[in-house]
């Protein structure tokens, strides 16, 4: 036999710039959206309080964690260094998670893919799942949203409008 040189894969700056970045936003967007969406609140009371999920990506990439307290109270941990996860979400690779947050591809279709681990419990994963699927909603224009999540829902204008200037703002500012 020969020798073979080892190939290692570029570092993807661009795509882990933007994930972080994106990941950062979503992130304050769903505790932003657990204070002004009915059906986000909804979703959060059915998870047990001390809940802590991450989403993120494999081996070692950006990742973004989250935990709902006692009362109700969803809390934004960033990286989440050091943080026991009860809940983790984790996209195959680099390219798998930019498709998907640069929606290219659908969530449904990404876990069609086997392009998303879950390691916990499949009830709590549905209910982050969906919560997401809202936030996307929330965060992104009908165009581009109808290419991220399974059904576009037939919201009031009210909702569409008022409850969405609340979540953007309450991501910007932090309140």
């Amino acid at each position: 036999m020969g020798q073979f040189r080892e190939v290692t894969s570029g570092r993807r700056v661009f795509q882990r710039l933007y994930i972080t970045i994106m990941l950062w936003f979503v992130g304050r967007a769903i505790v932003a959206a657990s204070k002004a969406d009915l059906d986000v609140k909804r979703e959060f009371d059915g998870l047990p309080d001390g809940l802590t999920f991450s989403l993120g990506v494999l081996p070692v990439g950006p990742r973004m964690v989250i935990r709902k307290e006692a009362g109700g109270k969803v809390r934004y941990l960033g990286q989440g260094k050091g943080e026991a996860i009860d809940l983790d979400l984790t996209i195959k690779h680099m390219q798998a998670f930019f498709m998907i947050f640069s929606f290219q591809e659908s969530t449904p279709t990404a876990n069609a893919r086997a392009r998303l681990y879950v390691d916990g419990g499949v009830p709590e994963a549905c209910a982050v799942v969906r919560i997401l699927d809202i936030v996307q909603v929330y965060l992104l224009p009908k165009f581009v949203a109808k290419l991220a999540v399974k059904r576009y829902p037939a919201w009031s204008w009210t909702r569409h409008t008022l409850v969405r200037s609340m979540v953007y703002l309450r991501t910007v500012t932090g309140i």
